[in-house]
């Protein structure tokens, strides 16, 4: 979790949490200052998190609450170093999985489990998303949202070709065929920042060599130069053999991506739903009559189906108050702003105690999708080791740029890898 940084960089980090987090020294008298919660979305994309915070403090304006907005990317620089020299907000945004269970194992993080008790919320979470909020025995998170990777498309183009959302990887490739044909480009693809281009591998090794196989690859226990992985990467070559991609994908991100399938450019984006807080908000389109979405095809008939994506949680420092946050947490996880979250978010809520005509017609689709799929998992990123996820990212941001080179890039990704799981055991 900690990246490495250059002393200029480090000393930006630290003097960035000392002026969002110092406080002023209070009496004894004073009022407590207000509990910090740090986001990792800001702006346009900051998904209904301010929202909640707002409607918090109108019901318990002596224990208020501050949300303060993050860039994404910045966030993800910051937080390590803000937590290794005791300064971090008191709650921050985080990924359910393997990097929130590297902040327990650092013991970095507060459990919730009093709070978590308190407010019997086993009673509304599923069981897959309390498991995904236990680690070590306890409860470290609350969940917030729940994002599924997924393509959407550009629904005029889709029409005006006489394209149907492809079911099967044959259907798949004839629609990527007919709309190169026809001088649009089939699929956009913005990795500037790495991990757009991770749910291109969790997909195609989901859908050949099954969850599985997926899950020993995460654990160190299978190999990067299995035949399994080298089928994904040659693949995902033909892909980009075949031009289905736009040119120097690593040089816009996955919102410019998003902009090219709006604009007609390409007609569409594997992207998680956060991409409708986009469409909708910023980009003005409406559901299934501009944009629609449809599953990542099947491959192989006997490999079953896995859902993709993450679970944003609410985590609490050990550093901060913990004391004083049970309030907050029981309050995030009611209804209200559960759905005020997923209105703002473009995400579903992970509690059952959300009425399926909240959601838009779209997004029931969206859940119902995820509902009949047999499994769920953490895209890459969330599903390996930290460090080992970074070295899963540049492996495939470099791919992106020489997909040719796969067989040269593989071999050194297996050998760090297999010298950090030997020293993990």
């Amino acid at each position: 979790m900690r990246s490495a940084l250059t002393k200029l960089q480090y000393g930006a980090v630290i003097l960035i949490s000392i002026c969002i987090f110092a406080a002023p020294a209070l009496s004894a008298e004073s009022a407590k200052p207000p509990l910090t919660f740090l986001h990792y979305w800001s702006g346009g994309l900051s998904g209904g998190i301010k929202e909640m915070g707002n409607a918090f403090n109108r019901t318990a304006p002596k224990h208020p609450v501050e949300i303060k907005e993050f860039d994404h990317e910045a966030f993800k620089v910051s937080i390590g170093p803000m937590l290794a020299n005791g300064t971090p907000p008191d709650m921050f945004s985080y990924w359910a999985g393997a990097k929130v269970k590297a902040l327990v194992a650092g013991n970095y993080l507060a459990s919730i489990d009093e709070a978590w008790g308190k407010a019997e919320l086993d009673k509304v979470f599923p069981r897959s998303v309390s498991q995904a909020c236990t680690y070590y025995g306890q409860k470290y998170a609350l969940p917030l949202t729940q994002h599924y990777v997924t393509f959407f498309y550009n629904k005029h183009i889709f029409d005006k070709h006489g394209i149907l959302p492809p079911k099967n990887w044959e259907q798949f490739i004839a629609a990527c065929d007919r709309l190169k044909q026809a001088g649009v480009t089939p699929i956009a693809l913005g990795s500037q920042k790495r991990w757009p281009a991770q749910f291109w591998f969790d997909y195609l090794l989901l859908r050949t060599a099954g969850p599985k196989f997926r899950q020993s690859l995460m654990h160190g226990t299978a190999s990067y130069l299995a035949p399994e992985v080298k089928r994904v990467f040659a693949l995902w070559q033909s892909l980009f053999d075949a031009n289905y991609f736009n040119p120097a994908p690593n040089q816009i991100g996955w919102e410019e991506a998003t902009e090219l399938v709006h604009s007609g450019k390409a007609a569409m984006t594997l992207m998680g739903t956060w991409a409708i807080g986009l469409l909708d908000g910023q980009l003005g389109w409406k559901q299934e009559s501009d944009y629609d979405f449809f599953r990542f095809p099947i491959m192989e008939a006997n490999i079953p189906m896995t859902a993709l994506g993450p679970i944003d949680v609410l985590v609490v420092s050990r550093e901060g108050r913990p004391a004083d946050v049970n309030a907050v947490l029981t309050y995030f996880s009611d209804p209200g702003p559960q759905m005020e979250m997923s209105k703002g978010s473009g995400a579903l809520s992970p509690s059952r105690a959300i009425p399926p005509q909240f959601y838009t017609k779209l997004q029931r689709r969206i859940l119902e999708t995820i509902r009949r799929t047999p499994y769920w998992a953490f895209n890459y990123d969330l599903a390996t080791p930290p460090q080992v996820a970074e070295w899963g990212l540049d492996l495939f941001q470099s791919f992106v740029d020489t997909p040719k080179g796969y067989e040269r890039q593989l071999i050194e990704m297996n050998e760090q890898t297999s010298i950090f799981f030997k020293q993990a055991q």
